[in-house]
């Protein structure tokens, strides 16, 4: 192992974690405001990164390509809202497991339907190509673009959940949603525009995702699998638990499965390691999640109530 393979895996598990945390951050405040359990978390993100691919493809410019995609994803989460989550909001979670679900077959369906069930190529304009180099360090550009903009996001959602108005709102409702709407507040606009913008989120990291990841139905299950591992590590409801739990979990899942194999290589039989090593480090993110809640089971970070 050296610098330049350590320094290369150590960006990796920054970019995944960022792209997580874009998903989190959306999925935390549903989960802790609107006390809904969304499924179909992923399908937004799915759909983030057809449209994109899709819009790129008809108009030729990535930059309108990504605003219309992000700007689609926001209204499809709105009328997914209006139209299919309004009133399970009162509905115990089982109804919310079973409705979301149904969601994740629509979406999965109508997206083959318009695109094909083979996945599409996306590609990214030319001067996102290309390295950046630092000395005899080279890491792709399109990638560090990932993380320069999963951080801004980070830093501009703090600002917003801390130091705005819409903020304040949102941190009341998620503590008393009974108190915030006897003081006028209309807590359904509320909660429309914590979804939208949470299927917005989803739709942003679908799209940084699109040209690294197959763009394909069903392409929004698996990450959010470890996207609930990350809220659960940094505590629901919380957008600094959501930000640590998937710089945390990008950085274990990363390291583990570039690191591990050739570490129980030097105590074991190669084929030993071999055969060990992808498996456990597949398990390593569960098993962190393990030792977090024996320790901390309301997360690291816990949202203030």
């Amino acid at each position: 192992m050296n610098f330049v393979l350590i320094a290369e895996q150590t960006l990796n598990g920054l970019q995944l974690g960022v792209m997580l945390f874009l998903l989190a951050a959306g999925l935390t405040l549903v989960f802790g405001i609107m006390n809904m359990v969304n499924l179909a978390h992923g399908a937004l993100y799915m759909v983030g990164a057809y449209l994109t691919t899709f819009f790129y493809q008809q108009t030729g410019s990535y930059l309108l390509a990504v605003v219309l995609g992000l700007a689609s994803t926001l209204v499809v989460g709105i009328v997914t809202e209006l139209v299919a989550l309004r009133t399970l909001y009162e509905r115990d979670h089982l109804d919310q497991v079973l409705a979301t679900f149904g969601l994740i077959l629509f979406f999965n369906e109508l997206v083959a339907i318009l695109w094909g069930r083979a996945a599409i190529f996306s590609t990214i304009p030319d001067y996102l190509t290309g390295h950046v180099e630092f000395g005899v360090f080279r890491y792709p550009l399109y990638r560090l673009m990932i993380i320069g903009v999963g951080l801004a996001v980070a830093v501009l959602l703090w600002f917003v959940v801390s130091r705005t108005r819409l903020g304040m709102l949102i941190r009341a409702g998620a503590s008393n949603r009974a108190m915030v709407a006897a003081l006028g507040v209309n807590i359904r606009l509320l909660y429309t525009v914590v979804f939208g913008f949470g299927a917005a989120l989803a739709g942003l990291a679908g799209l940084l995702a699109g040209p690294i990841y197959s763009v394909q139905p069903g392409m929004g299950e698996l990450i959010l699998i470890q996207v609930f591992v990350v809220i659960v590590i940094g505590g629901i409801g919380s957008i600094r638990g959501a930000f640590a739990g998937a710089l945390i979990v990008g950085m274990v899942d990363t390291m583990g499965r570039a690191f591990l194999k050739p570490v129980l290589s030097t105590v074991l039989s190669p084929t030993a390691a071999d055969a060990a090593g992808p498996a456990l480090a597949s398990m390593l993110i569960y098993l962190l999640m393990a030792v977090v809640l024996t320790f901390r089971p309301a997360g690291l970070f816990p949202a203030v109530r």
